[in-house]
């Protein structure tokens, strides 16, 4: 990886913790961001497997080196439902990481080449390693990311979600915020250290903005810009929070098939068991 990269390395969700003491001046709710169009919204929505291999290659070029994905394995890459890789191309992407396993025969920890069974690893051995790199904070890991930050949409958004079936808020805010970033207002006073960021709540992120044009290279031809960078990244990470998510959707569909036809099938039973007695009332 280049050394800008390694430079723009700030994870994506590093600044999704609590704003580091911003000034009264800036202590404002964050505008909520807009709602996106996404390939997998909707009862019958399926994930762009092409979307989610790019995303993974930004996390890996951009994010890994702060953030870990630790609730992900290899495996998951390769599996039904998820990015599309083969086994053996999963299995690839595993060996390019380092794992620390052990002890050996010798009682000692040891590295070893990742392996499918494997899962991705934190970029720093412990907590105290990870305050000691970025300013005394633990960036946050990634692997459920997408669910756990949301905003609130108020009234009537959340009567319409509920038929809508919009979940989309987590990622709608990830692209948000990787694209919120611009110059303080005139009279914004920024703490030491942070950056201004339109959907950030306070404003203050100690994030600086990680992407910019043609910083990960795509073979696809898919636009190398931010817009397209914060999308494909945010995907993978709505992918990673649950990546079983096709399958819950196809069982939930043949679940209300069956109970519709049970339903059907218990009311003309009841009708043709009950007629006799109605008859003679």
């Amino acid at each position: 990886m280049s050394p800008s990269r390694h430079i723009l390395a700030a994870a994506l969700a590093v600044a999704l913790t609590a704003p580091l003491g911003p000034s009264a001046a800036i202590a404002a709710e964050a505008i909520a961001p807009p709602a996106l169009s996404w390939s997998w919204s909707g009862p019958f929505g399926k994930f762009d497997r092409a979307q989610l291999q790019r995303g993974l290659r930004v996390y890996r070029e951009v994010c890994q080196n702060c953030h870990g994905l630790t609730l992900v394995s290899f495996r998951n890459l390769a599996e039904p439902g998820g990015p599309g890789f083969t086994t053996a191309q999963a299995a690839a992407i595993a060996k390019e990481y380092k794992i620390k396993d052990g002890p050996n025969d010798q009682g000692e920890m040891f590295e070893r080449d990742g392996r499918l069974a494997d899962r991705f690893p934190a970029p720093w051995p412990n907590e105290n390693a990870a305050r000691a790199q970025h300013n005394g904070t633990v960036p946050p890991d990634l692997s459920v990311i997408a669910k756990a930050r949301t905003y609130e949409r108020g009234f009537p958004w959340f009567l319409i979600d509920i038929f809508t079936q919009y979940q989309e808020q987590g990622v709608d805010y990830l692209v948000a915020l990787l694209k919120g970033y611009t110059d303080p207002p005139q009279g914004v006073e920024l703490p030491p250290g942070t950056s201004y960021n339109t959907y950030f709540p306070g404003h203050a992120i100690s994030m600086p903005p990680p992407l910019q044009d043609e910083l990960v290279p795509y073979t696809d031809g898919a636009p190398q810009t931010i817009d397209q960078y914060a999308k494909d990244v945010a995907a993978f990470l709505a992918w990673a929070a649950e990546p079983h998510m096709e399958a819950r959707k196809r069982i939930g569909f043949q679940v209300m098939i069956f109970l519709i036809v049970f339903a059907g099938l218990l009311y003309f039973t009841k009708k043709k068991v009950w007629a006799d007695v109605h008859g003679h009332a």
